[in-house]
């Protein structure tokens, strides 16, 4: 068969085929009278594995060793070219994500194009006050997609950068939720935790939907961040996990005041209030418990509240009983 006709039967142009003779990948023995290369049958078979081995990314260095050494293991091969492709998958990825954020910003010109990939990157810097920077001029001086302040929202460990980039994507159009609702996912429970104060900062159904999954977390800081949320919300399914809060001393002030919102309704007033009795009481509560006890009851309406209260009042330590009978003055105040 000659070249013309192997070429048009493989797919394989005429000028690849010299090419791969050139390498000696491609050896046809046979000639035609006139002298014109003559391709066997063997021939058109070694074609077929060399575009083969090529559609799975090898060199052509490394086709040559693999059909030509008869000691050649493919394993090492094959796991160096799933180390490659995954490298270049995620080279690919990193720029995809870059140019779709980049186009989601709708920049007029090229001057704002630069200057969102400025920004991009800043959120990426290896700096904290850059980052923080980059964060607050995101919400101020040009928009940057809500998707890309939440994915540095995700991975962010600095407490101050982090307000930041909350800041900035409570003022942003959709608050980045696509991507914060994956982080809800994560197998890392601190990114679950960033992602619900990321969400906390966004109003609307679908944040507090969010939220409300969140509350169901494995991970005990987790539920305490939605919890806190839902509470000022007006969730009430929040309030267990801010009852535990008041009593095991963890952020009981700010749980105290989500509770607090909870209890404008005067049915849940009454039960709140029963609650934080019986746990305390359960507890064997010293005397700072019974204190935070007093210091929750403020916000809470309501006779049962004022009962707890009386009953503090005359507490055998004098700072639970000072505390909760300062608390039924600026009750009766109001």
């Amino acid at each position: 068969m000659l070249i013309g006709e192997v070429a048009r039967r493989s797919g394989v142009s005429a000028r690849m085929l010299r090419h791969y003779e050139s390498l000696g990948l491609l050896r046809p023995a046979g000639r035609t009278g006139a002298g014109y290369r003559a391709y066997t049958g063997d021939d058109i078979r070694r074609i077929f594995h060399i575009e083969s081995l090529r559609s799975l990314g090898l060199s052509l260095r490394e086709i040559g060793r693999a059909l030509d050494e008869p000691g050649f293991e493919p394993a090492q091969l094959v796991d160096d070219l799933v180390r490659r492709t995954r490298e270049r998958v995620a080279r690919e990825t990193e720029l995809l994500t870059r140019l779709s954020r980049i186009g989601a910003a709708e920049p007029a010109g090229w001057e704002e194009v630069l200057r969102t990939v400025a920004l991009l990157q800043a959120l990426g810097s290896r700096s904290a006050g850059r980052r923080q920077r980059a964060a607050l001029a995101s919400a101020t001086e040009l928009p940057v997609p809500a998707e890309a302040l939440a994915e540095a929202a995700l991975s962010e460990t600095d407490p101050n950068v982090a307000g930041a980039l909350r800041w900035a994507l409570a003022r942003s159009e959709d608050g980045g939720l696509g991507l914060l609702a994956e982080g809800l996912g994560s197998h890392d429970a601190e990114v679950r935790a960033r992602a619900v104060r990321s969400i906390a900062g966004t109003a609307g159904d679908e944040a507090t939907a969010l939220l409300r999954e969140a509350l169901g977390d494995s991970e005990v800081a987790v539920r305490r961040h939605a919890a806190l949320a839902l509470g000022t919300r007006g969730v009430r399914d929040a309030a267990p996990t801010l009852l535990d809060m008041v009593v095991q001393a963890t952020n009981d002030v700010d749980a105290a005041d989500a509770l607090g919102v909870l209890a404008r309704d005067p049915a849940v007033a009454a039960r709140i209030t029963t609650e934080l009795v019986e746990r305390l009481a359960h507890a064997a509560s010293g005397a700072s418990a019974r204190r935070r006890l007093a210091q929750a009851l403020a916000g809470i309406p309501g006779p049962e509240a004022c009962g707890a209260l009386a009953r503090l009042s005359r507490d055998g330590d004098r700072g639970v009983a000072l505390t909760a009978a300062y608390v039924m003055k600026l009750r009766d105040a109001r």
